[in-house]
């Protein structure tokens, strides 16, 4: 059979009537609110954006399992880096040594991986790449700094209409003496994995696994609060 050269002219794109109108929308979506209270508990600001930064932590995690030990050892493709900067890797063993990712983590402290927000002060341009935050915020009540209340999962998924949802959600007080701003935002995990037969787990440390650059900075009065939301949203 000979194609004629008119072939690589054809338009294989999908017609746009194809698609079905009710299914415009992304099937995921992440979205950002921020709800700032001032002294008296009293709402001063909120802000809203949509989330779309999902780092390179967080596509690591959910790379499958046998793409992770085919590659090695040739290419350590199951390696992250942690908030602390050090690039770590776990090459998976074939024949039954795979390793795998419990639920919930059998380490005591964050037994569903998640460590909590975080909130800074700088800003990045390439969130993918990000493996901390640019400035973070410290815990504490000292000049420049807010305390991190602990965070919140929902209990259980929402369904609503055709959507399911589940939101995190972290509180910080500002105690510091003055206004604290904050311009970036994250999710922090501790990973670890464990072999199938529930031994040798293996710890990666503090994974930045979603960072944002707010579109507009949030300003925390002394005395205040701002409670932070990230809903994640799947649209069938």
């Amino acid at each position: 059979m000979i194609l004629g050269e008119g072939i690589s002219d054809t338009d294989i794109r999908m017609p746009k009537d194809a698609y079905e109108k009710s299914k415009d929308t992304s099937t995921f979506d992440v979205y950002l609110i921020a709800i700032v209270r001032d002294s008296e508990g009293r709402v001063i600001d909120i802000h809203k954006q949509r989330s779309h930064s999902p780092t390179s932590n967080f596509i690591s995690i959910i790379l499958p399992e046998q793409y992770s030990w085919q590659m090695c050892p040739q290419v350590m493709s199951n390696c992250f880096i942690n908030t602390s900067g050090t690039n770590v890797c776990q090459c998976d063993v074939p024949n039954g040594g795979n390793r795998v990712i419990a639920y919930p983590n059998n380490n005591a402290n964050h037994p569903t991986y998640l460590v909590g927000i975080q909130v800074g002060s700088g800003q990045q341009p390439n969130p993918f790449s990000s493996y901390s935050l640019a400035e973070p915020i410290a815990n504490g009540s000292g000049a420049g700094q807010l305390i991190y209340g602990s965070p919140s999962v929902s209990s259980s998924i929402t369904v609503s209409g055709n959507s399911a949802y589940f939101t995190i959600s972290q509180t910080f007080n500002n105690n510091s003496g003055g206004t604290v701003t904050i311009t970036e935002v994250g999710i922090i995990i501790e990973f670890q994995c464990i072999m199938y037969n529930n031994t040798s787990p293996y710890n990666f440390g503090n994974l930045l696994v979603w960072y944002d650059v707010l579109s507009s900075a949030i300003s925390v009065p002394n005395g205040g609060s701002v409670t932070i939301y990230y809903t994640f949203t799947v649209n069938p």
